[in-house]
């Protein structure tokens, strides 16, 4: 029983892991993109994940809920992420540089 245990145990830390990485993959996507690609919105996929994540840590892996979580997490991984990674950017918040202006980088009146 001890080894099966374990195994749980195991189990559980990779469903924890999992959901983690996938709602910190879902919060740092930009809200437009999850329109663009025509899926749900973001605060949306942020409390469902949220929600899977924080299940998966207070129940076992032998609950219910977590198999629910699992199940949602498995969605946003199959079907979200690869939508928004699509996108131009990759869904990803936009970094500009220091010399961008509002109509776009400055070349120095060139």
């Amino acid at each position: 029983m001890q080894g099966f245990a374990g195994f749980l145990w195991l189990l559980n830390l990779a469903l924890i892991l999992f959901s983690g990485f996938a709602l910190i993959d879902a919060a740092t996507r930009r809200e437009d993109a999850y329109r663009a690609a025509d899926k749900q919105t973001k605060p949306f996929w942020l409390i469902i994940l949220g929600l899977a994540f924080v299940v998966s840590l207070i129940f076992g892996i032998l609950s219910f809920l977590p198999i629910l979580g699992l199940i949602a997490t498995i969605v946003y991984m199959v079907d979200v992420r690869p939508a928004l990674r699509g996108l131009p950017g990759g869904g990803r918040p936009r970094r500009g540089s220091s010399s961008d202006g509002p109509y776009g980088p400055y070349n120095g009146g060139r």
